[in-house]
């Protein structure tokens, strides 16, 4: 009896695989190849790997479907969809040119303002990383630019489209893109200082001055000139930009009792330790003058 119904579970068994397998056959023979699918097909295609989160199937779809019907009537959608698709499987580089084409092609477009919020999206995940922990680097080494692109077009989004719906959030991300690059300038001004280019550092103080003044890095943009402006002898400037400090940061790190400003980077040190390098001085010795 046992033998039997082991038997009986084996032809089951069997009967089943071979359906499963003449299924499979059937579903494989009867695959449309696209050339001869219609544009809504593909597009239901796209539409469910999207559904699914299937983000390079999708792409895949929608670009047989850009490369078969360039003017059909998913067209515009089908260019909208695949600047979503692209940047959520990390293809920043390439959602942000879809991005721009379509707003280049569609300028009248009802939802140009879902594409320069994509491509601003993009652009900051691209350089999200770009200017955070700038203490453990040479920020000479710093490439801001996707950062700046992202700002940019945030702010053309916050121009042209005020009361869109992506709007709000393209507001907050350019505050905090800002007080970003207002930290990169005082940063990168500190290594020019560091290098024995005083010029040059102050010139990124000002640039803080000018682009940046509502952002905290102010106070640190003023000490930078500051520093730039003693290392060329320049005391008359210096006191009033320190004055400024003051005024402004009283309890700012390079004011020291007495009216006295603490330098960073003297002029007349040798060239840092990497020790100075990545704490940027701050354990590398300071003097007082």
């Amino acid at each position: 009896m046992r033998a039997f119904l082991i038997d009986q579970h084996r032809h089951t068994l069997t009967t089943l695989l071979l359906l499963i397998f003449f299924s499979l056959l059937a579903g494989c023979a009867t695959r449309i190849p696209d050339d001869q699918k219609t544009e809504a097909q593909i597009y239901q295609e796209a539409q469910e790997a999207l559904d699914r989160e299937r983000y390079l199937t999708a792409i895949e779809r929608l670009q047989a479907l850009e490369s078969r019907f360039p003017f059909g009537e998913y067209s515009e959608q089908t260019q909208l969809e695949l600047i979503y698709a692209l940047y959520r499987n990390n293809q920043t580089e390439a959602a942000r040119a879809t991005a721009r084409r379509f707003i280049r092609l569609n300028p009248e477009h009802p939802q140009v303002d879902y594409a320069l919020y994509m491509s601003g999206l993009a652009a900051w995940e691209a350089g999200r990383h770009a200017l955070e922990g700038l203490r453990l680097s040479d920020l000479s080494q710093r490439d801001p630019g996707a950062t700046r692109e992202a700002y940019a077009d945030f702010e053309r989004l916050a121009t042209r489209f005020p009361d869109s719906e992506y709007t709000p959030d393209a507001l907050q991300r350019m505050r905090y893109l800002k007080n970003l690059l207002a930290a990169q300038e005082v940063y990168i001004g500190r290594f020019y200082l560091r290098r024995g280019a005083p010029i040059a550092a102050i010139n990124r103080g000002r640039e803080v001055l000018e682009a940046y003044a509502d952002t905290p890095a102010v106070p640190d943009a003023l000490a930078v000139m500051i520093e730039g402006y003693r290392h060329l002898d320049q005391t008359e400037q210096a006191q009033r930009l320190q004055d400024l400090l003051a005024e402004l940061a009283p309890d700012h790190p390079q004011l020291a009792s007495q009216g006295r400003f603490v330098e960073l980077h003297p002029a007349d040190l040798p060239d840092k330790t990497l020790l100075q390098i990545l704490t940027f001085d701050l354990l590398g010795g300071r003097r007082v003058r």
